[in-house]
Protein backbone atom coordinates (compact mmCIF):
# COMPACT_ATOMS: atom_id res chain seq x y z
CA UNK A 1 0.00 0.00 0.00
CA UNK A 2 1.40 3.49 -0.96
CA UNK A 3 1.58 5.75 2.18
CA UNK A 4 -0.73 9.04 2.21
CA UNK A 5 2.02 11.20 1.35
CA UNK A 6 3.37 9.59 -1.80
CA UNK A 7 3.36 11.03 -4.88
CA UNK A 8 0.15 10.61 -6.84
CA UNK A 9 0.81 10.42 -10.60
CA UNK A 10 -0.84 14.00 -10.87
CA UNK A 11 0.94 15.39 -8.30
CA UNK A 12 3.16 18.72 -9.23
CA UNK A 13 6.69 17.51 -9.10
CA UNK A 14 9.70 20.33 -9.11
CA UNK A 15 13.19 18.44 -10.46
CA UNK A 16 15.14 21.54 -9.99
CA UNK A 17 18.42 20.86 -11.42
CA UNK A 18 16.79 19.46 -14.74
CA UNK A 19 19.79 19.57 -17.20
CA UNK A 20 22.37 17.87 -15.26
CA UNK A 21 23.09 14.17 -14.97
CA UNK A 22 21.02 13.41 -11.94
CA UNK A 23 18.26 15.57 -12.66
CA UNK A 24 17.38 14.44 -16.32
CA UNK A 25 17.77 10.83 -14.68
CA UNK A 26 15.28 11.55 -12.18
CA UNK A 27 12.53 12.95 -14.77
CA UNK A 28 13.28 9.92 -16.69
CA UNK A 29 12.40 7.97 -14.38
CA UNK A 30 9.35 10.05 -13.08
CA UNK A 31 7.92 9.74 -16.49
CA UNK A 32 8.90 6.20 -17.23
CA UNK A 33 6.49 5.75 -14.05
CA UNK A 34 3.89 7.73 -15.27
CA UNK A 35 4.20 11.04 -13.60
CA UNK A 36 2.52 13.59 -15.84
CA UNK A 37 3.05 17.17 -14.17
CA UNK A 38 6.61 17.85 -13.51
CA UNK A 39 8.00 21.31 -13.15
CA UNK A 40 11.10 22.03 -14.79
CA UNK A 41 12.96 25.30 -15.23
CA UNK A 42 16.71 25.87 -17.04
CA UNK A 43 19.13 28.11 -15.06
CA UNK A 44 18.74 31.25 -18.01
CA UNK A 45 15.03 30.97 -16.83
CA UNK A 46 15.45 30.64 -13.24
CA UNK A 47 18.45 31.59 -11.39
CA UNK A 48 18.38 29.68 -8.26
CA UNK A 49 21.03 31.91 -6.20
CA UNK A 50 17.85 34.73 -6.99
CA UNK A 51 16.06 34.68 -3.67
CA UNK A 52 13.09 37.02 -4.89
CA UNK A 53 12.58 35.03 -8.67
CA UNK A 54 13.06 31.62 -6.11
CA UNK A 55 9.93 33.13 -4.06
CA UNK A 56 8.15 34.28 -6.65
CA UNK A 57 8.31 30.92 -8.71
CA UNK A 58 7.48 28.90 -5.93
CA UNK A 59 4.45 31.06 -5.04
CA UNK A 60 3.19 30.95 -8.51
CA UNK A 61 3.93 27.14 -8.82
CA UNK A 62 2.57 25.41 -5.78
CA UNK A 63 5.22 22.64 -6.24
CA UNK A 64 4.54 19.29 -3.89
CA UNK A 65 7.35 17.76 -4.42
CA UNK A 66 10.66 18.47 -4.75
CA UNK A 67 14.11 17.06 -6.13
CA UNK A 68 16.67 19.61 -5.27
CA UNK A 69 19.52 17.73 -7.45
CA UNK A 70 20.71 21.72 -8.53
CA UNK A 71 24.43 22.45 -7.75
CA UNK A 72 27.04 24.06 -9.28
CA UNK A 73 29.71 20.68 -9.89
CA UNK A 74 33.00 19.89 -11.24
CA UNK A 75 36.05 17.95 -10.97
CA UNK A 76 39.06 18.33 -8.77
CA UNK A 77 40.64 21.12 -11.07
CA UNK A 78 37.73 23.04 -11.14
CA UNK A 79 36.54 22.26 -7.27
CA UNK A 80 39.89 23.80 -6.08
CA UNK A 81 40.58 26.60 -8.43
CA UNK A 82 36.05 28.12 -7.83
CA UNK A 83 36.53 27.50 -4.04
CA UNK A 84 34.21 30.80 -3.61
CA UNK A 85 31.92 30.69 -6.28
CA UNK A 86 31.38 27.08 -6.06
CA UNK A 87 30.39 27.34 -1.97
CA UNK A 88 28.62 30.55 -2.64
CA UNK A 89 26.12 28.97 -5.30
CA UNK A 90 25.79 26.43 -3.59
CA UNK A 91 24.63 27.73 -0.78
CA UNK A 92 22.46 30.49 -2.14
CA UNK A 93 20.77 27.60 -4.36
CA UNK A 94 19.70 25.26 -1.35
CA UNK A 95 19.18 27.90 0.83
CA UNK A 96 16.46 29.21 -1.60
CA UNK A 97 15.04 26.23 -2.18
CA UNK A 98 14.83 24.49 0.64
CA UNK A 99 13.72 27.66 2.70
CA UNK A 100 10.81 28.18 -0.45
CA UNK A 101 9.52 24.68 -0.05
CA UNK A 102 8.99 25.61 3.80
CA UNK A 103 7.61 28.41 3.12
CA UNK A 104 5.06 27.67 0.56
CA UNK A 105 4.15 24.07 2.14
CA UNK A 106 5.98 21.52 0.20
CA UNK A 107 4.40 17.87 1.13
CA UNK A 108 8.20 16.70 0.57
CA UNK A 109 11.82 17.76 -0.21
CA UNK A 110 14.52 15.58 -1.46
CA UNK A 111 18.03 16.97 -0.51
CA UNK A 112 21.01 15.28 -2.96
CA UNK A 113 24.68 15.50 -1.77
CA UNK A 114 27.64 13.79 -2.22
CA UNK A 115 30.03 11.58 -0.66
CA UNK A 116 32.48 14.16 -0.21
CA UNK A 117 30.94 15.38 2.71
CA UNK A 118 32.88 12.33 4.64
CA UNK A 119 36.03 12.77 6.09
CA UNK A 120 39.01 12.70 3.85
CA UNK A 121 40.37 9.58 6.53
CA UNK A 122 36.88 8.82 7.15
CA UNK A 123 36.92 4.24 7.87
CA UNK A 124 35.65 2.07 5.44
CA UNK A 125 32.89 1.62 3.89
CA UNK A 126 31.68 4.96 4.95
CA UNK A 127 28.55 5.38 7.25
CA UNK A 128 26.10 8.23 7.87
CA UNK A 129 27.24 8.26 11.33
CA UNK A 130 31.10 9.41 10.26
CA UNK A 131 29.67 12.32 9.09
CA UNK A 132 31.46 15.67 11.04
CA UNK A 133 34.03 13.04 12.88
CA UNK A 134 37.33 14.71 10.97
CA UNK A 135 38.91 17.22 8.45
CA UNK A 136 37.55 17.00 4.74
CA UNK A 137 39.70 16.99 1.31
CA UNK A 138 41.41 20.22 0.95
CA UNK A 139 40.86 20.60 -3.06
CA UNK A 140 36.83 20.08 -2.78
CA UNK A 141 36.37 21.56 0.68
CA UNK A 142 34.43 24.73 -0.21
CA UNK A 143 32.20 21.99 -1.75
CA UNK A 144 31.77 19.31 0.29
CA UNK A 145 30.89 22.31 3.13
CA UNK A 146 28.14 23.78 0.72
CA UNK A 147 26.70 19.89 0.83
CA UNK A 148 26.72 19.45 4.70
CA UNK A 149 24.96 22.59 5.44
CA UNK A 150 22.43 21.35 2.87
CA UNK A 151 22.08 18.25 4.92
CA UNK A 152 21.87 20.35 8.09
CA UNK A 153 19.14 22.49 6.95
CA UNK A 154 16.99 19.61 6.09
CA UNK A 155 17.62 18.14 9.40
CA UNK A 156 17.08 21.42 11.18
CA UNK A 157 14.07 22.62 9.08
CA UNK A 158 13.27 19.02 10.07
CA UNK A 159 13.48 19.52 13.42
CA UNK A 160 12.07 22.78 14.11
CA UNK A 161 9.12 23.42 12.03
CA UNK A 162 7.91 19.86 11.10
CA UNK A 163 9.08 19.45 7.43
CA UNK A 164 9.03 16.25 5.91
CA UNK A 165 12.60 17.40 3.98
CA UNK A 166 15.45 14.74 3.52
CA UNK A 167 18.44 13.83 1.70
CA UNK A 168 20.63 11.12 0.25
CA UNK A 169 24.03 10.79 -0.23
CA UNK A 170 25.21 9.20 -3.84
CA UNK A 171 28.68 7.41 -4.34
CA UNK A 172 29.94 8.33 -7.62
CA UNK A 173 27.89 8.67 -10.58
CA UNK A 174 27.99 7.85 -14.19
CA UNK A 175 25.81 7.89 -17.18
CA UNK A 176 24.10 9.64 -20.16
CA UNK A 177 24.55 13.25 -20.01
CA UNK A 178 27.77 12.95 -17.81
CA UNK A 179 30.85 15.02 -18.55
CA UNK A 180 33.18 13.96 -20.44
CA UNK A 181 35.75 17.26 -20.35
CA UNK A 182 39.40 15.61 -19.60
CA UNK A 183 40.31 19.17 -17.44
CA UNK A 184 37.01 18.45 -15.17
CA UNK A 185 35.50 15.37 -15.48
CA UNK A 186 35.48 12.39 -13.05
CA UNK A 187 38.12 8.91 -13.53
CA UNK A 188 34.62 6.69 -15.57
CA UNK A 189 33.96 9.20 -18.15
CA UNK A 190 37.47 10.57 -18.83
CA UNK A 191 38.72 6.85 -19.31
CA UNK A 192 36.30 6.26 -21.82
CA UNK A 193 37.13 9.68 -23.63
CA UNK A 194 41.08 8.73 -23.19
CA UNK A 195 40.08 4.83 -24.42
CA UNK A 196 37.87 5.88 -27.27
CA UNK A 197 40.06 8.71 -28.67
CA UNK A 198 43.70 5.98 -28.72
CA UNK A 199 41.14 3.28 -30.49
CA UNK A 200 40.04 5.87 -32.60
CA UNK A 201 43.78 7.58 -34.08
CA UNK A 202 45.32 4.52 -33.15
CA UNK A 203 47.41 5.75 -30.93
CA UNK A 204 49.53 2.45 -29.11
CA UNK A 205 49.30 3.44 -25.44
CA UNK A 206 46.83 5.17 -22.99
CA UNK A 207 48.29 6.96 -19.76
CA UNK A 208 46.10 6.05 -16.52
CA UNK A 209 47.00 8.30 -13.79
CA UNK A 210 48.55 6.92 -10.60
CA UNK A 211 49.08 3.43 -9.65
CA UNK A 212 45.70 2.14 -10.65
CA UNK A 213 45.42 0.44 -7.49
CA UNK A 214 42.66 2.66 -5.43
CA UNK A 215 39.28 1.13 -4.95
CA UNK A 216 36.37 3.38 -6.05
CA UNK A 217 32.78 2.44 -5.88
CA UNK A 218 30.47 3.68 -8.75
CA UNK A 219 26.83 3.49 -9.60
CA UNK A 220 24.77 4.45 -12.77
CA UNK A 221 22.71 7.56 -12.46
CA UNK A 222 19.74 5.43 -13.36
CA UNK A 223 20.13 3.41 -10.26
CA UNK A 224 20.35 6.76 -7.85
CA UNK A 225 17.10 7.97 -9.82
CA UNK A 226 15.37 5.11 -8.67
CA UNK A 227 16.55 5.43 -5.30
CA UNK A 228 15.20 8.69 -5.17
CA UNK A 229 11.28 7.64 -6.02
CA UNK A 230 11.96 5.21 -3.60
CA UNK A 231 12.99 7.76 -0.60
CA UNK A 232 10.51 10.07 -1.67
CA UNK A 233 7.78 7.21 -1.27
CA UNK A 234 9.14 5.23 1.75
CA UNK A 235 11.13 6.89 3.86
CA UNK A 236 9.98 10.22 6.32
CA UNK A 237 13.08 11.01 8.22
CA UNK A 238 15.34 13.86 8.07
CA UNK A 239 18.02 11.47 8.73
CA UNK A 240 20.04 11.13 5.11
CA UNK A 241 20.78 8.47 3.49
CA UNK A 242 23.70 6.60 1.77
CA UNK A 243 22.82 5.50 -1.90
CA UNK A 244 25.57 3.11 -3.45
CA UNK A 245 26.12 0.22 -5.74
CA UNK A 246 28.32 -1.86 -3.13
CA UNK A 247 30.51 -2.61 -5.69
CA UNK A 248 33.73 -2.30 -5.51
CA UNK A 249 36.91 -1.86 -8.43
CA UNK A 250 40.57 -0.37 -8.68
CA UNK A 251 41.18 1.63 -10.65
CA UNK A 252 43.27 -0.21 -12.73
CA UNK A 253 40.46 -3.28 -13.36
CA UNK A 254 38.18 -0.32 -14.79
CA UNK A 255 40.52 0.60 -16.88
CA UNK A 256 40.77 -2.78 -18.39
CA UNK A 257 37.12 -3.11 -17.76
CA UNK A 258 36.63 -0.28 -20.28
CA UNK A 259 39.93 -0.79 -22.58
CA UNK A 260 37.87 -4.32 -23.22
CA UNK A 261 34.53 -2.68 -23.87
CA UNK A 262 36.05 -0.07 -26.48
CA UNK A 263 37.54 -2.87 -28.05
CA UNK A 264 41.10 -1.24 -27.75
CA UNK A 265 44.38 -3.31 -28.68
CA UNK A 266 47.22 -0.92 -27.20
CA UNK A 267 48.51 -1.10 -23.84
CA UNK A 268 48.05 0.67 -20.49
CA UNK A 269 50.85 2.55 -19.17
CA UNK A 270 50.45 3.86 -14.91
CA UNK A 271 52.17 7.44 -14.40
CA UNK A 272 53.06 6.91 -10.91
CA UNK A 273 54.08 10.03 -10.74
CA UNK A 274 50.78 11.35 -10.19
CA UNK A 275 48.79 10.76 -6.91
CA UNK A 276 46.54 8.11 -6.40
CA UNK A 277 43.98 10.06 -4.05
CA UNK A 278 42.40 7.76 -1.16
CA UNK A 279 43.34 4.12 -1.36
CA UNK A 280 39.49 3.40 -0.96
CA UNK A 281 36.16 4.93 -1.19
CA UNK A 282 33.01 3.04 -0.44
CA UNK A 283 29.92 3.86 0.52
CA UNK A 284 27.89 1.34 3.70
CA UNK A 285 24.44 1.88 2.03
CA UNK A 286 23.02 -0.84 4.53
CA UNK A 287 20.53 1.73 5.60
CA UNK A 288 18.83 2.05 2.59
CA UNK A 289 19.12 -1.38 1.51
CA UNK A 290 17.30 -2.57 5.09
CA UNK A 291 14.76 -0.25 3.69
CA UNK A 292 14.47 -2.84 0.51
CA UNK A 293 15.95 -0.76 -1.74
CA UNK A 294 18.94 -1.98 -3.80
CA UNK A 295 21.05 -1.08 -6.90
CA UNK A 296 20.33 -3.34 -9.99
CA UNK A 297 22.40 -2.17 -13.07
CA UNK A 298 25.81 -3.65 -13.10
CA UNK A 299 28.95 -1.73 -13.45
CA UNK A 300 30.05 -3.54 -16.82
CA UNK A 301 26.38 -3.16 -18.53
CA UNK A 302 25.84 0.09 -17.05
CA UNK A 303 29.07 1.02 -18.67
CA UNK A 304 28.73 -0.53 -22.32
CA UNK A 305 25.49 1.46 -22.61
CA UNK A 306 27.12 4.99 -21.65
CA UNK A 307 29.70 4.37 -24.29
CA UNK A 308 27.11 3.10 -26.83
CA UNK A 309 25.23 6.61 -26.59
CA UNK A 310 29.29 8.12 -26.13
CA UNK A 311 30.07 7.42 -29.05
CA UNK A 312 26.91 7.89 -31.53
Amino acid sequence: MPKSNSMKTNSKIYVAGHNGMVGSAIIRKLHAEGFTHTIVKSSSELDLRDTQAVHQFFKEETPDYVFLAAAKVGGIHANNIYRAEFLYDNLMIQNNVIHQSYVHGVKKLLFLGSSCIYPKNAPQPMKEEHLLTGLLEQTNEPYAIGKIAGIKMVENYARQYGCNFTAVMPTNLYGPNDNYDLQNSHVLPALIRKFHEAKTNSLPEVEIWGSGKPLREFMHVDDLADACLFVMNNYDHWQFLNIGSGEEISIGDLALLIKEIIGYGGDLIHNTEKPDGTPRKLMDSSKINKLGWYSNILLKKGVYSVYKEYSQ
